[in-house]
């Protein structure tokens, strides 16, 4: 394929001139071919490979154990559909704290066996040497801050992040060092609302909130959460716009049903 065919729509230049202008961003999940290449259609802005692939494809509890070469296999499925929407992959756990060297190798394998056109990590100081090392690779970071579910176990809950003053202005100090790190864009995740705008306006860079109220450069949400596909997560920041688990439970019901009648297939549907 040529430069040309691959070039994208939405880029990082195109990302910050929408938040200058106050044009709102719009974010979602995909983790394969079908569905990324429905949402692109429909003029999603951004598709992040998310590390919520370990829940809503393989039915972890966590995020924690997906592998690098999963999400690289998730990541090369998306790249095969979309056209238009800027392509953002989830580091997994394990592959960039602690160790920065290992951070630029996951890095860039990520992004030469999925082509993909940036990454995103969780946390704030405490990453920052891995964050700088990937920024030094030419590949553009997403950082994320708030609820970071890849620290589950060190929280040991995903109630709302940074009510207390002090976590808030830690927040508000890892956000701005991302930044100036080099980050091209922030995702905030359940915070107070009074804060995601604080830290939105504080910054030039844009802030996606999932459940960081609407004073952000833009929002993000599980495909299959906003879809209706899954059922059990129910958060207040949570908008269904579909319930496709019981449409598609009916269907299934009644392809069942057609069959033991002996319906399926009738004489137009055989040869």
């Amino acid at each position: 394929m040529s430069l040309e065919g691959k070039s994208r729509v939405i880029t990082t230049h195109k990302l910050l001139e929408m938040k200058q202008r106050g044009e709102k961003i719009s974010m979602l999940t995909a983790y394969d071919y079908t569905m990324a290449k429905i949402i692109d259609e429909a003029g999603i802005d951004i598709i992040l490979v998310g590390d919520s692939a370990a829940n809503v494809m393989a039915g972890h509890e966590t995020t924690l154990p997906i592998t690098l070469d999963q999400m690289i296999y998730h990541a090369q499925s998306v790249m095969r559909a979309v056209k238009n929407p800027m392509v953002v992959v989830d580091m997994p756990f394990g592959t960039y704290q602690g160790n920065s060297k290992e951070a630029v190798h996951s890095a860039i394998r990520i992004m030469k066996e999925s082509e993909a056109d940036a990454l995103k990590v969780e946390g704030g100081i405490e990453i920052i040497e891995s964050v700088n090392r990937i920024l030094s690779t030419g590949i553009p970071v997403m950082g994320h801050l708030g609820l970071t579910p890849q620290s589950i176990h060190k929280f040991g809950t995903y109630s709302v992040r940074a009510r207390e003053e002090a976590e808030a202005e830690k927040l508000i100090e890892d956000a701005v060092a991302l930044e100036n790190a080099g980050c091209f864009a922030l995702v905030l995740e359940k915070i107070p609302a009074e804060l995601g705008t604080k830290v939105a306006s504080r910054l030039k860079i844009p802030v996606i909130g999932i459940g960081a109220g609407n004073g952000v450069d833009g929002q993000v949400l599980v495909l299959h959460d906003m879809l209706g596909l899954t059922q059990e997560f129910s958060p207040r920041f949570l908008r269904r716009y579909h319930n496709l688990h019981d449409e598609m439970l009916g269907a299934v019901k009644n392809y069942i049903s057609d069959i033991k009648s002996k319906d399926f297939p009738n004489e137009r549907e055989q040869y």
